[in-house]
């Protein structure tokens, strides 16, 4: 009886997807008007509402989200099934989607991908920036990069760059100001700190180790950003201390723009992995990905 309705679910799901009717439209390449007809006849045959429409946004209803929540896998083992059939010609093909925090999009994929889009001309690579922690199979990706030490269990995991350490800075003028330097962490409570804010809205708490103590801290500060970026700037302005990764500031540092501190409470941790489920077969396009940024020590 539902079988006819395939392609109005893939419609639906592309709408729920992404907020949007127009936006769906693009992605099917298809009229606006197509998509919306198509979501109207399946609720019509159906008999329930799936989409909550106004005229700002565009929802599941709670009748849509649970058919959602069975509909995914579904429609990711079609589109894996038509993928294997295009990769089974010689070059890897197809659409690659992943999630990405932007500190690995900016560090380990950017300086990169050029090159890889020159290798494999006929994939499609599409970098969704955003910092929490996603179920890949739910949210309709192929794969996800985050560190190591986060990831679940039952995921494969791939180390795609080496280890990482973070690194505790501020400027000299900031340190001229007349507050000691702190020599442990919980000196850290009377000094202006940076704060890091995650899309999720969690802020993000402060991480040392030293001899087997773990430390971990929420402090007060004048700024809270959600851009490494802005808190390097704003530590370069003398704003306060920030806790950043080393990469992004080891040329300032080496300037003496700014002052490393705390760096024995600072050592190497897991970096970042490539991480997908274990229960599928591996496409071709994600094996060319894998291999390709695959770290390798030296």
């Amino acid at each position: 009886m539902y079988r006819n309705h395939l392609s109005q679910l893939a419609v639906f799901a592309s709408v729920a997807r992404h907020g949007s009717f127009r936006t769906a439209a693009r992605e099917l390449a298809i009229a606006p008007s197509a998509v919306s007809h198509a979501v109207a006849i399946l609720e019509e045959r159906l008999g329930v509402r799936l989409l909550a429409r106004t005229t700002r946004s565009v929802a599941p209803t709670d009748t849509g989200a649970r058919l959602l929540e069975r509909l995914r896998p579904a429609l990711s083992e079609i589109d894996l099934a038509l993928e294997a059939a295009v990769e089974s010609r010689d070059a890897p093909a197809g659409n690659l989607r992943l999630t990405v925090p932007r500190t690995a999009a900016e560090l380990v994929l950017a300086p990169r991908l050029g090159e890889f889009a020159a290798a494999y001309p006929e994939i499609v690579l599409e970098i969704v920036v955003e910092d929490r922690f996603t179920d890949v199979v739910a949210g309709g990706f192929d794969a996800g990069i985050r560190l190591g030490e986060s990831l679940q269990a039952d995921m494969i995991a791939v180390r795609i760059s080496p280890p990482l350490r973070s690194a505790v800075v501020a400027a000299p003028a900031y340190l001229r100001s007349g507050r000691a330097v702190p020599v442990h962490p919980h000196e850290l409570v009377h000094h202006r700190c940076l704060r890091f804010r995650f899309s999720s809205g969690a802020l993000y708490r402060w991480e040392f180790e030293k001899d087997g103590e773990q430390i971990e801290m929420s402090l007060d500060g004048p700024l809270i950003l959600s851009e490494d970026r802005l808190i390097t700037q704003a530590a370069l302005g003398g704003a306060g201390i920030a806790f950043q990764f080393e990469w992004h500031v080891e040329d300032a540092i080496a300037d003496g723009l700014l002052i490393r501190l705390l760096e024995d409470w600072c050592p190497p941790f897991d970096g970042f992995h490539l991480y997908y489920p274990g229960r599928r077969q591996m496409r071709g396009a994600l094996r060319a990905f894998v291999d390709f940024f695959r770290w390798r020590p030296a």
